[in-house]
């Protein structure tokens, strides 16, 4: 078992080139592989996204790339790959690729939301939590952790405003891998290396997150055969209440139109839509008041998604009934109220009661709204959405059926809003 356990705490040599050029026809980008001092020992990345892969990560520092008059990011914008030693106030070993690429795609999801202190949770390079509030980082904090408190553990936890001591000692009550802040105020650090494992990162750029959105990068996705595929990153194009387009469609001489979401409604559906940008496709995300009550993702067909999310939901749900009232999880209720004497009994009885609460509540999902990353196909999935108290939904549009799913949401009682997003956000 000590020899298991070793293996993830291994730091691999990698052979990679300290350079790395890449031509594209009369363009050329040049990266440079980034190390650290950590320890004594100066090496880059640990391993890759396992531990017997060697990996490195680089830093671009030279050439311009212009696509059909489009500009891309230039060297001297990198984040996550111009970490230094500075920048890692806290390392305790050299970082790993999922470490590093959690954090990355939460800055893919924060570069839309500089308009409100945000703070988004990452596991696995999906969200598991998220929330922007107009009161305050530590509050963004608080809302992003309770949304999904049992897939935070370990997470990635990044915030786009200076971190202060009310957030850090709500970091610091559970278990985090990451934290990364744009700056610490007086204190905090010291506050967040009470959990010596803590990997802490500064990254000034944070601040900047809205000028960078503004341009796309050049984003690389390698295949199985050696191949490369390239293409421009996704950028969105909603930002604000006037991007979305009405949820028209028209079938049979008949015009379908949906009610036009309220302002609060509204920005629940850009808050969420900017989530949506790295989420796994295909996927739904339930948001209320700036935070989001439940997160699908990486599903094979949209109803299933819908359907998942909505159990999960009340699965999450019921594990913050006990964890508050029982100070365990719902699992360990679960386990508990397996044990066959008068104890279990007992659990079992206050299981049953959260459970049947849970249902009742419809997993806290009620005046959420949602967003699909991709069009409804059927009406299905959005009558599953409709039946747990969605009032608005924001989708691409363009499906061949989406008078029935405009005609949904005026069956729905009370009426619900749609809106089109007018393109796509799928992510694999």
């Amino acid at each position: 078992m000590s020899e298991l356990k070793k293996m993830y705490t291994t730091l691999l040599r990698d052979h990679f080139p300290d350079d790395l050029r890449l031509q594209l026809g009369s363009q050329e980008l040049v990266y440079k592989k980034r190390t650290w001092n950590i320890g004594g020992e100066v090496r880059g990345l640990r391993y890759g996204e396992n531990p017997d892969q060697p990996a490195a990560l680089y830093e671009q520092v030279g050439g311009e790339l212009i696509l059909d008059g489009v500009a891309f990011r230039r060297p001297g914008q990198g984040l996550v790959s111009a970490l230094t030693e500075e920048h890692m106030l806290q390392a305790g070993k050299h970082p790993g690729k999922t470490n590093l690429t959690d954090v990355d795609n939460a800055l893919n999801i924060l570069q839309y939301l500089s308009a409100r202190p945000a703070a988004v949770i990452l596991k696995h390079n999906n969200p598991c939590g998220a929330a922007w509030t107009e009161l305050g980082i530590a509050e963004a904090v608080s809302r992003a952790f309770w949304s999904d408190r049992i897939a935070a553990f370990g997470g990635a936890i990044v915030v786009n405003r200076p971190l202060n001591k009310e957030a850090a000692e709500l970091i610091n009550s559970f278990y985090f891998e990451v934290v990364a802040a744009p700056e610490f105020e007086p204190g905090v650090v010291d506050i967040l290396k009470a959990r010596k494992n803590l990997r802490i990162m500064k990254i000034p750029g944070i601040a900047r997150l809205e000028e960078l959105a503004r341009a796309p990068y050049l984003d690389i996705k390698s295949l199985f055969d050696g191949g490369l595929v390239l293409q421009s990153s996704f950028q969105s194009r909603i930002r604000n209440e006037a991007d979305f387009l009405p949820a028209t469609a028209e079938k049979d001489g008949v015009t379908y139109t949906a009610r036009k979401p309220s302002p609060k409604e509204m920005q629940d559906l850009i808050f969420a839509w900017s989530i949506e940008a790295g989420v796994s496709s295909n996927s739904v995300i339930f948001v209320r008041d700036g935070a989001t009550t439940a997160i699908g993702t990486g599903e094979q067909d949209r109803v299933g998604c819908v359907d998942l999310t909505i159990t999960k939901a009340r699965t999450k749900y019921a594990d913050l009934l006990a964890f508050k009232e029982q100070g365990c999880s719902i699992y360990e209720l679960m386990l508990a109220a397996r044990s066959g004497d008068k104890e279990g009994a007992s659990k079992a009885e206050i299981l049953a009661d959260i459970r049947q609460r849970s249902d009742a509540a419809r997993g806290g999902l009620p005046g959420s709204a949602l967003v699909s990353d991709g069009f409804f196909p059927f009406r299905d999935g959005v009558d599953l959405c409709l039946a747990q108290g969605v009032t608005a939904i924001a989708q691409p549009g363009g499906s061949l059926r989406d008078f029935e799913v405009i005609r949904a949401v005026n069956e729905a009682s009370p009426q619900a809003a749609m809106v089109f997003t007018g393109q796509r956000s799928f992510k694999h």
